[in-house]
């Protein structure tokens, strides 16, 4: 049987993010993602709906999103579901949280020199001039990215 497992988000950041290394040297950042959904129910009146996402940027990625980002800013993001299990220290029982890994973003507001209207560079590309357009490749994978080249 064929699997798929992708994910697209837009929303804001709920709070800063956190930086931290593994013993062996990765970067990871741990980010919150708020994405809101808004309809009209049946009665007429608009109804809108928030969802709280985990999200984990590991290597040059989550350094970039960690160094230009902060609360309240938005941001897109591709990636894929992750099912995190463990035993919980104090009752035991066993706990699961639903996570995004992520595997590309895009700065998507146009506020200049504070982080925004770029994206991250493909590992193995030079990163783009201003001058360029600002698009990228998605990147692969959990490890940290082959390129320690600034974004923009």
């Amino acid at each position: 049987m064929a699997s798929f497992n992708k994910v697209i988000l837009a929303g804001n950041l709920t709070r800063d993010p956190e930086l931290r290394y593994t013993p062996k040297g990765t970067a990871i950042a741990k980010i919150g993602l708020a994405v809101n959904r808004t309809w009209t129910g049946e009665d007429g009146v608009k109804k809108e709906e928030v969802s709280f996402i985990d999200v984990e940027a590991w290597g040059r990625q989550g350094e970039v999103i960690a160094q230009y980002m902060k609360k309240g800013r938005p941001l897109l993001i591709e990636g894929r579901l992750k099912l995190d299990t463990w035993e919980d220290k104090n009752t035991k029982q066993k706990v699961s949280k639903l996570k995004v890994v992520l595997e590309s973003f895009s700065f998507i507001d146009s506020k200049g020199g504070d982080g925004g209207g770029g994206s991250a560079p493909a590992p193995s590309r030079p990163a783009a001039t201003p001058s360029a357009a600002p698009a990228a490749e998605p990147v692969e994978g959990d490890g940290p990215p082959e390129s320690d080249d600034v974004p923009f």
